[in-house]
């Protein structure tokens, strides 16, 4: 029986509301586990657009989920049917679920009009790894490429993301760029409802 002023209890997990709940995860904890995914992926292929690939396909699945549970929290379980709207969704909603605060900057491409990018000056899972010469130019921003592609394309905005190193004059760290190019369907729908 549920008396005034108690808790309600639940007899199963799934029975639980999704509230917010804490937000916060440790750094460090984060940092161990994300460092132990790329170590773990990294002996499992030969090169380096393999091992992109693999951490790319691991943020697909973050991607996927994030997209479900924000828009249940966020929107009362509606979903972005304009591309504006979905990038702006990402670029904020997502990004601070993710990471704690909005990207740095949502872009237009200049040279295609299919093309947007999502630019952070310190990407939190490139903060603190150290990539060795060999690597050359291994990023794992792919990771978050990943995580991108997975919320665009399951909330009906196909897409191919990739991440980039973008150098900055004066820094010492480049800023990385998350490279977005919608698929032609997606642009057709949008001019037939623009």
């Amino acid at each position: 029986m549920i008396g005034v002023g108690k808790m309600k209890q639940y007899s199963n997990v799934l029975d639980k509301p999704l509230s917010k709940g804490k937000q916060e995860v440790s750094l460090s904890a984060f940092a161990f586990l994300f460092s132990e995914l790329v170590q773990y992926n990294q002996t499992q292929v030969d090169n380096i657009a393999e091992l992109e690939r693999r951490l790319e396909d691991a943020g697909y699945a973050v991607g996927a989920r994030a997209l479900e549970l924000l828009c249940h929290r966020e929107k009362g379980n509606r979903r972005e049917t304009r591309l504006l709207g979905i990038l702006s969704f990402v670029h904020s909603t997502v990004w601070k679920a993710l990471f704690g605060k909005v990207a740095d900057s949502l872009e237009k491409g200049t040279e295609h009009e299919d093309e947007y990018m999502i630019s952070e000056k310190e990407l939190l899972v490139n903060r603190f790894i150290s990539i060795p010469k060999d690597m050359g130019t291994f990023n794992c921003g792919a990771f978050v490429a990943g995580i991108v592609r997975g919320v665009l394309d399951n909330a009906g905005f196909p897409a191919v993301v990739t991440a980039h190193f973008v150098p900055v004059e004066g820094q010492q760290r480049p800023r990385t760029t998350i490279l977005i190019k919608f698929a032609e369907e997606v642009l057709r729908r949008e001019a037939k409802l623009g």
